[in-house]
């Protein structure tokens, strides 16, 4: 029997559901790439005072995912951002798509990239737009898969990331 999925809009009252399953999801990936084992950036991205600002601001939009009733994910977009590539075009970014180890490549990413599209369609975009690190070979080519390709490059500047991985790629997906 295959696991019901299901993806849900939140609201500030949620920061604290919201703010353990991203910690939960980042650590199951990028821990490595922090010489403080990520705990700078979860003080700077993911504790529930953070994500109650984020989640009030009316240009931002989180989703969560669940298998069943255990939360696996999330995604984060911003409804009016520039791509610094293509300033004329109306875009939207697709800044975080977070997944548990345990629920990754199960089609919950895909599920979440649909929703993104579908909202960059009711909102009337031009573009979707997202940043990847340049070193994750695996989720550039699932955004590649999805019509996405890379425009521009671009480097992180947190002293407390190591260096080798402050490199992003740029991706964008046309839609009108």
């Amino acid at each position: 029997m295959s696991t019901v999925v299901s993806i849900r809009k939140i609201n500030s009252t949620e920061a604290s559901l919201l703010s353990a399953i991203a910690w939960k999801a980042y650590s199951d990936h990028y821990l490595h790439l922090w010489f403080d084992n990520g705990e700078w950036y979860r003080k700077r991205c993911f504790t529930k005072e953070v994500l109650e600002q984020e989640l009030s601001d009316p240009n931002n939009l989180f989703y969560i995912a669940f298998e069943g009733d255990e939360p696996v994910g999330f995604l984060k977009l911003r409804i009016h951002a520039v791509l610094e590539t293509a300033p004329a075009k109306n875009g939207l970014e697709l800044e975080r798509i977070y997944l548990t180890k345990d629920s990754s490549r199960k089609g919950i990413g895909k599920q979440l990239m649909e929703l993104s599209l579908t909202i960059s369609n009711q909102y009337q975009k031009e573009i979707i737009w997202l940043k990847a690190m340049d070193s994750s070979v695996g989720p550039i080519a699932f955004y590649q898969q999805m019509g996405f390709e890379i425009c521009g490059v671009s480097r992180l500047s947190f002293e407390q990331m190591k260096e080798k991985y402050r490199g992003m790629v740029i991706m964008k997906k046309e839609l009108l």
